[in-house]
């Protein structure tokens, strides 16, 4: 007698996820780049012989993944294009995701400062004159004494996307947009329930004038280790200390830390 098999049939897929993997296959391809327009609705269902709501659900998958934009109107320019957005669809996936506790913040500050370390490293190597002064022009704006928690946020995020620029790395450029985008909320939390905001920002300062340094001064070891320390110091006191302090809720605990495994 046979032994049973442990192969079940493999479900149907639904319509639009079929049209998903033919566009997808196109791009893999490099039928499609960016730029490019996806033909009209009309012409997709007849190409691909499904119905326009399945056209449309697919268009609207890859619109929330930031791998289509949509150009109203009609001419040339209207339609569907690929975009070059890729950080746009990171900070959707990771914002709900972080919302869920699926990523807990720990784990993502984690990944953060390995990245940004890598970038902190590089961009000592070669960051151009160019990439300093926006690094500068940051740290100016940052400094103006009546400078707002949403602004100084802001210019902060913009501090550190301009380190990631200057190291060159695309991937990690937007990989750290997203994720400084995606816990702007959960840092936003934390700035308005600081005791003393004046004197975190004061320190904030200084470590980011002290990165910016250590860049211009072409010093990689020290550039990394300033970023990463400057991470976890900054999450750990602040963020964490917030969010698990008695005014914190569970539901902010548990984006900290996650929700409790089960054994």
């Amino acid at each position: 007698m046979a032994e049973p098999t442990l192969w079940e049939p493999v479900p149907r897929s639904r319509t639009y996820e079929l049209v998903l993997a033919r566009i997808e296959e196109q791009i893999l391809a490099g039928k499609l780049r960016v730029g490019d327009r996806l033909p009209p609705e009309r012409e997709l269902v007849e190409l691909l012989e499904v119905s326009r709501a399945a056209i449309r659900e697919a268009l609207r998958v890859l619109e929330a993944q930031g791998v289509l934009r949509a150009r109203v109107g009609t001419g040339p320019d209207s339609g569907s294009v690929i975009a070059a957005m890729p950080s746009a669809g990171l900070t959707q996936l990771l914002r709900l995701h972080i919302a869920l506790a699926n990523f807990p913040v720990k784990d993502v500050v984690e990944a953060r400062a390995a990245l940004e370390r890598s970038s902190a490293r590089l961009a000592a190597d070669q960051a151009t004159e160019a990439d300093l002064d926006r690094m500068a022009e940051c740290l100016a704006h940052m400094d103006v004494p009546e400078v707002s928690r949403e602004e100084f946020n802001d210019h902060d995020t913009r501090f550190h996307v301009a380190i990631a620029e200057a190291g060159g790395n695309r991937l990690v450029t937007d990989l750290t947009v997203a994720v400084r985008n995606a816990v702007r909320h959960t840092l936003m939390t934390a700035f308005h329930r600081l005791d003393d905001w004046e004197a975190e920002r004061d320190r904030l300062r200084a470590e980011h004038h002290a990165i910016h340094d250590a860049i211009a001064a072409g010093d990689a070891e020290r550039a990394g280790d300033l970023v990463e320390s400057h991470i976890h110091r900054f999450h750990h006191d602040v963020v964490r200390t917030v969010l698990q302090s008695p005014e914190g809720t569970s539901a902010q605990s548990a984006i900290w830390d996650g929700p409790p495994r089960e054994r």
